[in-house]
């Protein structure tokens, strides 16, 4: 019966829940703020007096938020001149290198935007603020939004924290743009203030499962972090499994923000499996990875996209050699790509001291997808009407290739369902075809 709901889940189309409010956008100037210590009531007042508030480690406070009426929700955050655009996400914590490269990103192209004249007269003003990679605080970060009064929000980080995040987002009839996971709970049931723009775990372990099998590596296990990040991604392989007739050979877990895996890899470990799919943040992956090395055991190891391949090379080094990653975003080093070339060049401008990364062009991307849509509901803005233009994108092309182009719909809030592969070679995330030279390891 469980595994009938899962591959329910799996294959289903999302059906279409009637929207009560429909809304619009526009833009306008880029700024950066973190949250002060002292919680909402500093980073709000600073916002008002146009202050750039210091960074602060973690949200310390938590703000109970008058929902506003269902009437007034669909002008929230719009002026004359500038839109607000709210972020929660991981600026510090052990997801620390994927909030600061996702809103670096992200940045880098509202800033490009705003230098050119914002969108339809109006400037970009980002409020970010630290979630740290925490569902408690997640709730409290998002209640500091909400009373800031954001028109959306957009470049949130986790799924332990997105689980927190989209029922507020619901509850306030809030668009939610980019979110840095490929959970399903984004996409099922249908979230009609959700848009997504990557492709989800889902598609990413399918595609893992799919090829690995194919390459008749058929034992696989999954090492995961127990939480609801752990949780989405081991689904996945299940499915990915159950539909060839199989299952996981072993399963070991290890608990959230902490390196304690050396259990994990014992209990996976015995059943000798030809290859692990690793479920986690970089810090405790490259200790799997680390100590897997000093033991001889060299499975074929597989991680998703969340878990931020520059920082896993540089945590795991050596140790990182042969590894696979799948990918949700075309590669920094595709100087064929026109999104690419902008990138780089104002990566260089705005950051000039960050090197390119995946998970900072996943956000340039997010940004990107955010201001197409500011751009096509025109100057008389509301969310409703934002929310419209995005499910209107379809076919699109933003300077990304023929693989990665947009195709939104109303019961489809998904933009990318694009996967592909990476292999950690020379320290380097290469592109990785080869998959008959697995076969003979």
């Amino acid at each position: 019966m469980k595994n009938n709901l899962l591959l329910q889940s799996f294959s289903k189309s999302h059906a279409s829940k009637k929207r009560l409010f429909q809304r619009p956008l526009s833009c306008a100037l880029v700024t950066f703020l973190s949250l002060t210590a002292s919680g909402c009531s500093n980073a709000e007042q600073q916002l008002k007096r146009g202050q750039l508030p210091s960074p602060s480690n973690q949200v310390q406070q938590s703000t109970n938020v008058e929902i506003p009426d269902s009437s007034k929700l669909d002008k929230l955050g719009i002026t004359d001149d500038q839109i607000l655009i709210g972020s929660c996400s991981a600026l510090s914590g052990p997801a620390s290198f994927l909030g600061k490269q996702l809103t670096a990103g992200a940045r880098c192209y509202l800033n490009y935007v705003n230098d050119k004249g914002g969108i339809n007269q109006r400037q970009i003003k980002l409020l970010s603020l630290d979630d740290n990679y925490d569902p408690q605080k997640a709730v409290q970060c998002f209640n500091c939004l909400l009373k800031a009064k954001v028109f959306a929000g957009a470049f949130f980080v986790g799924t332990p924290t997105a689980a927190k995040h989209v029922p507020m987002a619901e509850t306030n009839e809030m668009p939610l743009v980019g979110l840095y996971t490929g959970a399903q709970l984004l996409h099922y049931p249908f979230r009609p203030h959700v848009i997504s723009v990557r492709a989800s775990y889902y598609d990413e372990t399918n595609e893992q499962v799919k090829k690995l099998w194919d390459a008749g590596k058929k034992k696989i296990a999954v090492i995961y972090q127990n939480d609801a990040f752990g949780a989405a991604v081991l689904n996945g392989v299940k499915l990915a499994l159950i539909v060839r007739g199989s299952a996981p050979v072993a399963l070991g877990s290890f608990a959230r923000n902490t390196l304690d895996v050396e259990d994990s890899i014992e209990q996976v470990r015995k059943a000798q499996p030809d290859a692990v799919v690793l479920v986690g943040t970089y810090t405790p992956l490259a200790e799997i990875l680390k100590r897997s090395d000093k033991i001889g055991w060299h499975p074929q190891f597989l991680t998703v996209s969340f878990v931020g391949t520059e920082a896993l090379i540089k945590a795991a080094g050596k140790d990182a050699e042969g590894m696979l990653i799948t990918q949700v975003v075309p590669s920094h080093t595709r100087d064929d790509l026109p999104a690419v070339v902008l990138y780089k060049k104002c990566l260089k401008k705005y950051f000039p001291q960050e090197a390119p990364s995946f998970a900072s062009f996943e956000g340039f991307v997010d940004a990107m997808v955010l201001v197409e849509g500011l751009k096509d509901a025109g100057r008389d803005l509301t969310r409703a009407k934002f929310i419209s233009a995005i499910e209107a994108m379809h076919n699109r092309d933003i300077g990304l290739g023929d693989d990665f182009r947009l195709n939104y719909g109303p019961t489809r809030h998904k933009g990318f369902d694009t996967v592909y592969f990476t292999i950690v070679h020379n320290g380097q995330a290469e592109s990785f075809t080869n998959w008959k030279s697995l076969t003979n390891r």
